[in-house]
């Protein structure tokens, strides 16, 4: 018997990170599978919409079909066994919701409860309180209205509608932690924890350093307003005036790298701060192995954060905001503060600086606890279980 599996995912490409970093990982987990293990044979298709832009997809053990037309669309999905869609994608859920296909949907951000997909309320940054699902819908045209226009921002609240709906009516809804699963309040909701490759990597730590001893900390991701990178060069400021010896690595970019290099120039820690830009995912092991605490100083409810989960699984100390599903990952295995908080994050970084110990002996229990929940091969097994599930049934 042979397992015919279509993944869609609208953006994809192996080399950037994200979310498309963990569909790579289960499109190969899968498709190997059977190599591996032994067992049923299975055929994996991923379509997307993103160009090749110069990479050879015959290299991958799946075949990739690239911007399909609508007719080979819905050939590749009535070909299917099951159908997986990363985001509640309106044309993919409605092709399968009147073929009756059985389609697992997985949600990576908040496309089913608002609008930007973010619940980022656009006018001030802030955390959106939910105005989509309270039924506040004049708040969601206003939320995206200064960057979209009154036109486009209303036409994204009407989608919106479409989006939920077809969530809705998805044989299962997939929720990679429980704070997104609660958000989401989709029926016939399961939890499938990311996964990725167990390889940690040595990282450098001076647990004989005397208190005040220099220690180097980072920051990997995009540079965006949501990802409160402030917070953390004014946290470093009030270490500063403390007399503390440390360095900073900023790790991505994005468009408020700017604005950043201004403002460390500004608080006078640009010779402490170094910013690295974006470098290749299989380089960023390297550059940090002198760095044994990364920070996460997110002001939005991130999903399910995979920088965290890679940098706990290299052994390193996350001290993180306590929002989202970022403070799901770190809860018991790293250090907390609330979301925006300078006070907090510098208190935390002074713990470190204070017992450098701390982040080996923290670094090691999360290094433990991510190896066996985001697993890459329980991701694996855990998809493929559903998938056999959804075809008995």
């Amino acid at each position: 018997m042979t397992l015919r599996l279509t993944y869609y995912t609208h953006d994809w490409a192996p080399s950037v990170g994200g979310i498309q970093t963990v569909y790579t990982a289960l499109a190969n987990g899968v498709s190997t599978w059977s190599q591996t293990q032994g067992g049923e044979k299975i055929e994996v298709t991923l379509v997307t919409q993103t160009p090749a832009r110069g990479m050879d997809d015959s290299k991958l053990p799946f075949t990739v079909i690239r911007r399909p037309r609508l007719q080979k669309m819905i050939g590749l999905i009535h070909a299917a066994d099951v159908l997986h869609i990363a985001g509640p994608t309106i044309l993919p859920l409605t092709i399968a919701w009147l073929l009756r296909k059985p389609t697992v949907l997985e949600h990576h951000g908040y496309q089913s409860i608002c609008p930007n997909g973010l619940l980022i309320y656009g006018p001030n940054h802030s955390v959106c309180p939910g105005y989509f699902m309270a039924a506040r819908y004049a708040e969601c045209v206003r939320c995206n209205s200064s960057s979209d226009g009154w036109a486009k921002s209303l036409w994204g609240v009407m989608l919106s509608f479409v989006r939920r709906w077809l969530a809705k009516r998805a044989t299962v809804n997939i929720a990679p932690s429980r704070h997104i699963g609660r958000r989401i309040e989709l029926p016939r909701t399961q939890i499938i924890h990311h996964g990725v490759p167990a390889t940690p990597s040595p990282v450098k730590s001076s647990t004989n350093n005397q208190q005040g001893s220099s220690i180097n900390f980072a920051y990997v991701g995009r540079l965006v307003t949501e990802k409160g990178l402030p917070v953390l060069l004014r946290a470093c400021r009030e270490l500063a005036d403390r007399g503390y010896d440390f360095r900073l690595k900023i790790v991505g970019d994005g468009p408020e790298r700017p604005h950043l290099r201004a403002l460390a120039r500004e608080l006078n820690i640009d010779t402490q701060t170094e910013f690295l830009g974006s470098v290749p995912v299989d380089a960023i092991s390297d550059l940090l192995a002198d760095a044994s605490v990364v920070v996460m100083p997110s002001l939005w409810e991130d999903v399910a954060p995979l920088v965290a989960i890679e940098q706990m699984i290299q052994g390193r100390l996350v001290i993180a905001s306590d929002i989202g599903g970022l403070g799901e990952t770190v809860d018991g295995y790293g250090l907390k503060f609330p979301a925006g908080d300078v006070n907090a994050l510098a208190s935390c970084m002074r713990q470190v600086l204070d017992d450098p110990s701390l982040a080996k002996k923290l670094g090691g229990r999360a290094q433990i606890h991510a190896s066996e929940v985001f697993a890459e091969k329980r991701m694996v097994e855990e998809h493929l279980n559903l998938y056999r599930e959804l075809i008995r049934a």
